[in-house]
């Protein structure tokens, strides 16, 4: 009770009362904790009373908890259950009550006051003041919220068909034949329909399709007769899509697996198809026109696909689109464009050198295109990797190369590294061995500067070249990381100085009651992907984008699985604000800043955004503790 006490004397609940009849009240209360997700007030379920948040946050949702709609967070200090007092005051009417649900989003301390004592303390007219204050501010913030999803929903259906369900656009009548169907039967059912391809189904079930490039590539190249059944040149395991799934999805799986139709399987049957051509035309051809700039590139039109891409880019943000689904269509785009530049390049060079690639190589990405979260083309960040050999020639033709996709690069729009982190840079290229030597020199010469070259270089993502030779350098990677636990411990000491700030506070209150913006990039973003690097470091996982070293971490039982998600949602708010923010710079042609403004944010983003810098924080509290 002593303890309970001094946890609440000073609340404005218990507030000038003397200390005994603070305690006389704290009786008929009862403490209660309650894990993460767990749910406090049930929608249905009638409030007996108040909860009074002593620790943790809450946040209070309309809808099942599936697919809730958050209308408010709730931190330590505030009441919950406000709509209860209704009840004393003989306003409420228990006919078609709807009330809002509550759950718990970090571990929570609470208070339950009765009525009783709520009663009790209605007596006294500065509680009353008290009362009615936190609910008209708990009514202003409850209405701004609902006129935000109001406003949401209205531009959803304005602009959005990126925000609609394939159910909702597929092509229900199909077009299909058996695998034993003759390939000139399937031509003609593909004209006189006017389809681009065939669905191949035997026993309602999905077997494969033929498209039009499928009858060029494998009937007309190959030779293949007319009398050919259609088993032998069809597409097995064709790439399927859910009916639920939205627009803006099956524009991401169209990117990521490089096909034009994509049919839509309900329960092993298919019930409809997509195809890019159909989903494109429904909203608009940016995306189509961009696919074909980019694969009809040469060198005169290279700068064109940048614009071709920032005009997706502006598209899908004005569509509200998940930040992350927006960075994965957009990345697909970049994806194709750097390596069409490779492409060019490796022509220019075997041109120049009479020969093609001497051995196999990897090309990769680092920074935020590693990352695949680049949205805008800023400098480049890349190396090379090749198979060893003593021949010298191998070393001159991969310079020119490395100087060649710096020079395509650039003409596309890319600016070159200020820090020369390029492939034409001799010390970002080699083979397997030298590449393996830069990192133990790396971490025994641990510099600030060689620790900034570590953490950069350990944001790579593989894009072109040999798959083979890729798995060999990661596993001779991952074998020398686990026997550096020195370089991980100096990169923990290089980052420890830059935490996250901390967020107990109000958020008008942000660090030290004075700062009143926020840079997203350095304070945020920075700290929270080296975090994550080295606690897959530490796991023995080298790459992978930051989702996909989160999916890792669950996989090594280092993450819970509702932490990750919570991981997830939580850099996913601030991307958002970061890329939003640097686009409308973009678009005014103003300096790229990172800097947040806390006063032009709703009072729902602040405190979203509170949360959200706290689970962050957590990330990096977990590489803490492990050193």
């Amino acid at each position: 009770m002593d303890q309970l006490y001094e946890k609440v004397r000073n609340h404005p609940f218990f507030a000038g009362l003397p200390t005994t009849e603070v305690i006389s009240l704290l009786v008929f209360c009862q403490q209660k904790e309650y894990m993460q997700s767990d749910i406090l007030f049930h929608a249905s379920e009638q409030r007996e009373g108040l909860l009074l948040l002593l620790s943790g946050v809450a946040e209070v949702y309309l809808g099942d908890s599936g697919n809730p709609e958050v209308l408010d967070i709730v931190k330590p200090g505030e009441l919950i259950g406000l709509s209860s007092i209704a009840d004393l005051l003989g306003a409420s009417s228990r006919e078609n009550e709807f009330m809002v649900a509550v759950k718990a989003i970090e571990d929570v301390e609470c208070l339950h006051i009765p009525k009783q004592v709520i009663q009790m303390r209605l007596k006294d007219n500065e509680f009353q003041h008290y009362l009615l204050t936190q609910m008209s501010i708990r009514l202003k913030d409850v209405y701004g919220s609902m006129a935000e999803q109001v406003a949401l929903t209205r531009k959803s259906k304005e602009n959005g068909s990126l925000v609609r369900r394939v159910q909702d656009i597929m092509t229900k009548n199909l077009i299909s034949v058996t695998p034993t169907t003759r390939v000139a039967a399937a031509a003609r059912i593909m004209t006189t329909t006017q389809k681009s391809s065939v669905l191949v189904i035997e026993d309602q079930k999905l077997k494969g399709i033929m498209t039009e490039r499928d009858f060029v590539a494998r009937v007309i190249t190959n030779c293949k007769t007319y009398d050919t059944p259609i088993r032998e040149i069809m597409t097995l395991n064709p790439i399927t899509i859910s009916r639920h799934a939205y627009y803006y999805e099956a524009l991401s799986t169209f990117l990521l697996h490089g096909v034009k139709h994509l049919p839509v399987v309900e329960n092993e049957s298919v019930i409809g198809i997509l195809t890019l051509s159909d989903v494109l035309r429904r909203k608009s051809d940016n995306m189509l026109k961009t696919i074909r700039a980019i694969e009809s590139v040469n060198e005169e039109t290279l700068l064109t696909v940048k614009n071709a891409i920032y005009d997706v880019v502006e598209t899908l943000l004005q569509d509200d689109i998940p930040i992350f689904k927006l960075l994965d269509s957009v990345t697909k785009l970049y994806d194709r464009l750097v390596k069409r530049c490779i492409e060019m390049a490796i022509e220019d060079v075997s041109k120049r050198q009479g020969r093609l690639p001497p051995v196999k190589f990897g090309f990769y990405l680092m920074g935020s295109a590693g990352r695949e979260e680049q949205f805008l083309l800023t400098d480049q960040d890349h190396f090379l990797v090749y198979e060893h050999s003593d021949e010298p020639e191998v070393d001159t033709y991969f310079q020119k190369l490395g100087e060649s996709i710096v020079v395509y690069l650039e003409k596309a729009g890319y600016a070159r590294c200020e820090g020369d982190m390029m492939a034409s840079n001799s010390r970002w290229r080699g083979s397997i061995q030298e590449w393996l030597g830069r990192i133990h020199s790396w971490s025994i010469r641990s510099t600030n500067q060689n620790m900034l070259l570590a953490q950069n270089f350990f944001s790579y993502r593989f894009l072109y070249g040999d798959e083979q030779l890729h798995e060999e350098f990661e596993s001779k990677l991952t074998e020398e990381i686990l026997h550096s636990k020195i370089f991980l411990f100096r990169l923990h000491e290089q980052e420890k100085e830059n935490l996250i700030p901390t967020i107990d506070h109000p958020i008008r209150a942000l660090f030290n009651l004075k700062k009143k913006q926020l840079d997203l990039k350095k304070e945020i973003l920075f700290p929270y992907h080296h975090s994550l690097q080295i606690l897959s470091l530490l796991h023995g996982d080298v790459s992978g984008t930051p989702f996909e070293r989160i999916g890792k971490l669950v996989e090594r039982k280092a993450f819970h699985d509702l932490f990750a998600k919570d991981v997830k949602a939580a850099i996913a708010f601030v991307m958002r604000f970061y890329v939003s923010q640097r686009w409308t710079q973009h678009k005014k042609n103003e300096p790229l800043s990172s800097v947040l403004f806390l006063s032009h944010l709703t009072t729902r983003e602040k405190e979203e955004l509170m949360v959200s810098v706290r689970i962050l924080r957590e990330v990096q509290s977990l590489v803490n503790v492990h050193f």
